[in-house]
Parts: structure tokens; C-alpha cells; sequence
């Protein structure tokens, strides 16, 4: 299948409109367009086509990608609209004239496209992953075949936006001490470079030994401005081996397993991870998901490879015959309530209404130590700046008030 970047004219409103469309041929495109309504005055194919979109290459494009709030939004229209009984395939048409990221509407557009084919449409978002994760697709699938596609987008869409919410405020809490932190590096490095050398030159005529403090400062501040290219190389490749360590599959564990014992934030990792693993199978199972297809989904939010390989290996203890959470408890990751409220659920065959009870518990709890810590790490910060920037003021200052006594 060739791409075309298209122009054509609006039959309905007589506007010219250009676009990009999959299609077998420039026949395959001129019906394709005229059943959405759009008179074919021009098309390229191919290279010609690849050509004039790296003509129109758009430097922001990767600010310009759909975000999972942006497929929310359009997974909540399209439920409305599947829910009141419009066909799929105009659902969607509609849907491309409403979302505003480009690249949305180029995914929705070959959607609807593989849709009037007769594929199924769990198969047309898989072809587009970096859109539609498996989760997203594995819901689809279970609601196509048991009928219920517009209860299912709306338990999607209410899952996303909720994961929205709880990432942003995370990123929100964490926003502010990095940002202080950053202006406070820039801070004392300015002052390091540019102030301190110029203040010290005085220090040369005092014909006096300095403190100790003023000596250290003076050291810091030549090797800074001495040697700052050679701290920037260091600290890049300190950077570079610390990511390739990381990509590697035990160093991938490793870290994994130090950012659970983390002062402070180990224990928020852990909650995050598991408000939204609860979450995802609690969603997955209540949309008609098998359990150990949603376990193996679910494993992949946790973002965390020692709580997969828990997870993995209590998907071979379940294949065995197993309970849910004996093996979870077995593995020690996971805190008492986790296991102890899947247990309940297995006993009473009521597993989605506990992982709903447990995913809420978990995010209120995150939301109330994301104030904790704001309300630590901000003063943190500021303490730190002042300190920094009063030590250099002390260390400058104090010679220079033992030379003015001594003068007197």
C-alpha cells in the first residue's frame, strides 16, 4: 500500500483541503476520498511524496505526537458516539474533523480506512502501538466480542484520564524542587566564575594568611572556572556510562530495585506502580479480559523490572494452580493490603471491586505523601541555596572585616 499526500476540494463546502492517505492506487484514493466526500485534484505518491514531506519537515513535530490525555479525549467522544448508535466507521470520520493533533488524525484516518476493509477493529489499532498500546487493544478486543464497545471506551477512556491525573501530579509535585534546583546550580556556578575571582584578586596584598573557609573557596572557585570543561566531560561521561549500565539487563534490575529503597521516594515508586497495575487489572478484568492475559498486560505498567518478574512469576504459579495472591505475597514486593484484599476478592468472587478499592486507597495515598513531599523538599531546597550562597558571602566578607580592623 502506497502513501499519497493529497489536495483536493471539500464537496459539501466547496474549501480546498490537502492531506496524507494510504491507498493501493490513485484510483483506490479518488473512491476512497469521494466516499468521504472530497473531489481529487491532485496527488503524489511514493518518493515524490516523501520528498515534499521533507520539504515540510516541522522542526516541533515531536511536540506535535498525540499524548494519552489526547486519546482520551477522543476515546470519551467516541463512546458517546458509538453509544448512540452511530456506526463505527462514521464515528470515526467524525472524530478526524474534530481532534486537533495532526498525527491523530492521520492514525484515525488509515483506522477508518482498514475499517471499511471488514477488519476488525481491535486489528486497526493494533497497527499503530505507539497510539494504541496492547491494554488499549486488549479491552477493544474483549468488548467487540461480547458487544459491549461503548461500555468498554468509556471504562478506557475513565482509566486514562485517571492515570493523567495521577502522572501529572506526580510530575507537578517534582516540577518545582528541579526547577529550584537547576536555578540554584546556575546560581552559585555564576557566582563561582564570574564574582568570586574578581573579589579574591583583593586578597592578593592582604599579606595575611586567609581562613581556612576563604582558601577553600578560592580553590573551588579556579578549579571551576579552570577546569569547568573538563568537570562538563566528566560529568557527561559519568552520565553516559551510568545509561548504558542501565539499559543492560542487570543493571536494568539493579536500579530498579535501588529506586524502591530510596528515602522518600522508594516508597512512592512502589505505590505509583501499584495504584496503576491494580488499576489496569481491575479495567482489563471488568472489560471482559481473561486474568492471565490481563496479568500479562498489567505487568507492563509497573514500569519497575523486579515487580514484573514478580508478577511473571506468579503467572506460572496461577498456570499451576495457584491462588492470585499467595504467590504475590510470597515474593515479599508486594505490602500486606495488596494480598490480602486480592485474597478476599478471589474468596468472594468479587476480585475487580478489590484492585478498584485497593488502586483508590493507593492514590490517595500517593496524593497525600506528594504533599509530604513538596512540603519537605521545597524548605530542602531553599536551605540549600542560602547555605551555598552564604558561604561564599562569609567566606569573602570575613577577611575582609579582619582587615579593616586591623586597619583600626
Amino acid at each position: 500500500m502506497a502513501v499519497f499526500e493529497y489536495q483536493g476540494i471539500d464537496a459539501a463546502t466547496g474549501k480546498q483541503v490537502k492531506g496524507v492517505r494510504d491507498a493501493e492506487n490513485p484510483r483506490a484514493l479518488r473512491n476512497i476520498l469521494r466516499r468521504d466526500g472530497i473531489l481529487l485534484t491532485q496527488a503524489r505518491a511514493g518518493k515524490e511524496a516523501q520528498a515534499g514531506a521533507k520539504r515540510d519537515i516541522d522542526l516541533l513535530a515531536v511536540f506535535k505526537q498525540p499524548r494519552s490525555s489526547d486519546v482520551a479525549v477522543m476515546t470519551r467522544q467516541l463512546a458517546t458516539l458509538v453509544r448512540a448508535g452511530i456506526p463505527l466507521v462514521e464515528s470515526i470520520s467524525a472524530l478526524t474533523e474534530q481532534v486537533e493533533k495532526q498525527a491523530l488524525v492521520h492514525v484515525l484516518s488509515s483506522v477508518r480506512d482498514n475499517l471499511r476493509t471488514g477488519t476488525a477493529f481491535a486489528k486497526c489499532l493494533s497497527e499503530h502501538p505507539k497510539v494504541f498500546p496492547p491494554l488499549y487493544v486488549n479491552m477493544v478486543a474483549a468488548g467487540e466480542a461480547s458487544g459491549t464497545l461503548e461500555a468498554v471506551l468509556e471504562r478506557l477512556a475513565d482509566f486514562m484520564e485517571g492515570q493523567s491525573r495521577l502522572k501529572g501530579k506526580v510530575m507537578g509535585a517534582l516540577a518545582y524542587p528541579v526547577a529550584l534546583g537547576g536555578v540554584g546550580v546556575l546560581l552559585v556556578g555564576f557566582l563561582m566564575v564570574s564574582v568570586v575571582p574578581r573579589l579574591t584578586t583583593i586578597f592578593d596584598n592582604l599579606g595575611q594568611a586567609l581562613p581556612w573557609y576563604t582558601q577553600l573557596l578560592i580553590f573551588l572557585s579556579n578549579t571551576v572556572s579552570g577546569y569547568w570543561w573538563l568537570i562538563i566531560l566528566v560529568m557527561g561521561g559519568i552520565s553516559y556510562a551510568f545509561m548504558r549500565w542501565k539499559k543492560t539487563p542487570k543493571g536494568h534490575l539493579r536500579w530498579d530495585i535501588m529506586r524502591l529503597s530510596f528515602p522518600l521516594f522508594g516508597r512512592l515508586n512502589l505505590l505509583v506502580a501499584l495504584a496503576r497495575f491494580t488499576r489496569t487489572l481491575a479495567t482489563l478484568l471488568s472489560s471482559g479480559v481473561q486474568l492471565l492475559p490481563a496479568m500479562e498486560i498489567g505487568k507492563n505498567v509497573l514500569e519497575n523490572v523486579k515487580l514484573e518478574q514478580v508478577i511473571k512469576e506468579a503467572i506460572g504459579s496461577i498456570r499451576e494452580g495457584e491462588s492470585i495472591a499467595e504467590p504475590l505475597k510470597r515474593s515479599g514486593a508486594f505490602p500486606p493490603m495488596v494480598t490480602h484484599m486480592i485474597a478476599v476478592g478471589e474468596r468472594s468472587g468479587e476480585l475487580e471491586a478489590m484492585l478498584e478499592n485497593v488502586s483508590r486507597a493507593y492514590e490517595a495515598d500517593v496524593e497525600t505523601r506528594i504533599g509530604a513531599l513538596t512540603s519537605v523538599l521545597e524548605p530542602m531546597m531553599i536551605l540549600l541555596m542560602g547555605g551555598a550562597v552564604g558561604f561564599i558571602v562569609f567566606a569573602i566578607m570575613m577577611p575582609l572585616l579582619q582587615m579593616n580592623d586591623m586597619v583600626q
